[in-house]
């Protein structure tokens, strides 16, 4: 049972690395040719989430379990929701930081939902599942203080 419970909550892991995989995605499409910067910093975060989903899937497998392959309903959500206001106040640099630190933010939960969680973690992973979430959460400082600059700027 207790491997079920810890190979559950490595899905719900990779699941929102998938997340943030599509929604580094689409904010490089809803960028513009002038943010450059951006597009670099974003690819540099999507391959970072390909590798932790790659290290839970490799977990996941060695715990017996299957490993998810999508994104949680949220990020799917989260995605439309993007789209819609996208569409609706135009694809500026403000509005793909705001939609970027949404989903960091929404990350982040998902690691203090894991770890705060009563599952048994072997030392080794729960090592590891602090590094991703420390890692993630340089990310959500960069995208957030990004932010923060373009406002203060505007």
């Amino acid at each position: 049972m207790e491997k079920e419970k810890v190979t559950s909550i490595l899905n719900d892991l990779i699941r929102i690395n998938n997340d943030r995989i599509s929604g580094y995605e689409k904010g490089i499409d809803e960028l513009k040719p002038e943010d450059a910067d951006l597009t670099v910093l974003f690819r540099r975060y999507i391959q970072e989430s390909r590798q932790f989903a790659n290290d839970l899937t490799q977990e996941v497998q060695r715990l017996g379990g299957d490993p998810a392959d999508g994104t949680t309903n949220s990020g799917k959500i989260y995605r439309v929701w993007m789209d819609l206001k996208a569409v609706v106040s135009g694809k500026d640099r403000k509005t793909v930081l705001d939609n970027c630190e949404f989903g960091e933010d929404a990350a982040q939960k998902a690691y203090d939902m894991a770890l705060n969680s009563d599952a048994d973690y072997e030392p080794t992973l729960r090592d590891m599942i602090v590094r991703q979430k420390a890692e993630l959460k340089v990310g959500h400082d960069e995208v957030k203080r990004l932010r923060d600059m373009h406002k203060a700027n505007s």
